[in-house]
């Protein structure tokens, strides 16, 4: 179901780019170089495409909500938990987050610094 959806979202997407690169520039924002104005272009074919990529605006947005709402609450392909990814996470010990480390051993300490002569000959 959740493949199924996905594949739909992926179909609106494309589309939703060919209706916007198929639509004529209204002349607004930076567009406006001059006299370049459509005023005796065709308005019908603008009002379809533009009603067009707005259904497919509202299927992507309703696409994308149902796809999140089935997967986490069916526990559908991509539930969180049911991999082996997250198996072997969920055993791993997490780091102390003041900087301690995992086992409780010292370190140990430091060599002395090897003794210098200091005097002059």
């Amino acid at each position: 179901m959740v493949t199924f959806l996905i594949i739909l979202l992926i179909i609106a997407c494309v589309a939703l780019g060919l209706f916007v690169l198929i639509q004529n520039p209204k002349g607004g924002g930076l567009a406006t170089g001059g006299g370049t104005s459509n005023m005796f272009g065709v308005q019908r074919t603008g009002d379809v495409l533009e009603k067009g990529s707005w259904v497919l605006l509202t299927a992507i947005v309703v696409l994308t909500l149902a796809v999140t709402t089935i997967a986490k609450t069916s526990g559908g392909s991509a539930a969180v938990g049911n991999s082996a990814i997250q198996e072997r996470l969920d055993k791993t010990p997490s780091p102390s987050p003041i900087g301690g480390s995992l086992n409780n051993t010292k370190p140990a300490p430091a060599p002395a610094p090897a003794q210098s002569d200091s005097t002059k000959k």
